[in-house]
């Protein structure tokens, strides 16, 4: 995530570019480093972490005013070493090209910089691929992403984009994701996943299984669940500084691996929530609302629960079908 910064922020900023080898990464930082709206006085230091097909020439870097490092190993990108190029180059902004076999949350940045934006580049003809066997990798490189660029998406039935989807969604949650065809342009589309349950049901029963897509789908999604009624099995939790008659019914989701396990769950508010105690396994029934809240940073959302239930706990942690 973005570090909070003010115009009198004496730091760095940090742009971080990531995604697997052929993503299309060096080719989406060549055309945004000659856009207008990129244009700065001062220098850029480009640290490229992945030698792919695309290279930058330099006659690039001297045009766009860039310092061009190379790291052959992850080894090499270290916070200190992080801080000789500051103190070398003196940039006025930093861009990271990452590898995406190395594990990007083990990467620190100087003092002197922030993170001012993440973007993630995906090649969708060969996400299947990564999906299958890189998740590990997926997990840290998309958790903070703001955006994600699926490339190459042009061809692939809208079925499967809607699945593709929901796993980015699951990895990136607060990420705008925008697909694109082989030329640039923009493809469009509701990306209707084949749900485990009736959307259009009077109630939605959510069995176990089933919780995690209706998760993700939900907090993506949520005015196509306002008004409806759901019923589910749920682990409570009750913040310190919630407000009275609010709670968190959820359960603990893998979203890309077991080192990625987390609890997730949705703003409640219930008359009898005072009686529950945090950590309890109940049944909800309940209504739920789109909503603008703050506790969101925007539209989500909100149960209104009709009957709450002690049960017995789900063992299993949900997981995507």
């Amino acid at each position: 995530m973005a570090d909070d910064y003010d115009e009198n922020d004496n730091r760095t900023p940090v742009f971080l570019i990531n995604g697997f080898l052929e993503a299309g990464k060096t080719q989406f930082l060549k055309f945004t480093m000659v856009q207008p709206y990129f244009q700065t006085e001062g220098r850029t230091l480009l640290i490229v972490c992945e030698d792919g097909e695309e290279q930058y020439d330099d006659k690039f870097l001297q045009r766009t005013r860039t310092a061009g490092i190379f790291f052959e190993s992850e080894k090499e990108c270290t916070k200190e070493q992080l801080h000789k190029l500051q103190e070398e180059y003196k940039p006025e902004r930093v861009l990271i090209e990452w590898n995406g076999t190395w594990m990007q949350n083990e990467l620190e940045l100087p003092e002197e910089w922030f993170l001012n934006q993440q973007i993630t580049i995906v090649d969708t003809s060969t996400l299947d691929l990564y999906l299958k066997n890189m998740r590990a990798f997926m997990g840290p490189m998309l958790r903070n992403s703001e955006l994600v660029i699926c490339n190459r998406a042009d061809g692939i039935p809208e079925e499967k984009l809607g699945k593709y989807h929901l796993s980015l969604k699951a990895m990136a949650p607060g990420a705008e994701i925008v697909y694109e065809g082989k030329n640039g342009e923009e493809i469009r589309g509701d990306f209707n996943i084949d749900l485990p349950y009736d959307i259009n049901a009077d109630l939605l029963k959510i069995d176990k299984d089933m919780f995690a897509t209706f998760y993700v789908d939900a907090m993506d999604r949520s005015r196509r669940y306002d008004g409806k009624e759901v019923e589910f099995t749920a682990q409570i939790m009750k913040p310190k500084d919630a407000p009275a008659g609010v709670f968190i019914p959820g359960r603990r989701i893998m979203t890309c691996c077991e080192a990625d396990i987390q609890f997730c769950g949705f703003l409640c508010s219930y008359k009898g929530a005072d009686a529950i105690r945090s950590g309890d396994w109940v049944k909800i029934r309940a209504k739920l609302k789109s909503e603008n809240r703050k506790e969101y940073g925007g539209e989500g959302p909100v149960l209104y629960a009709e009957e709450v239930a002690l049960t017995s706990p789900i063992k299993e942690v949900a997981t995507f079908s």
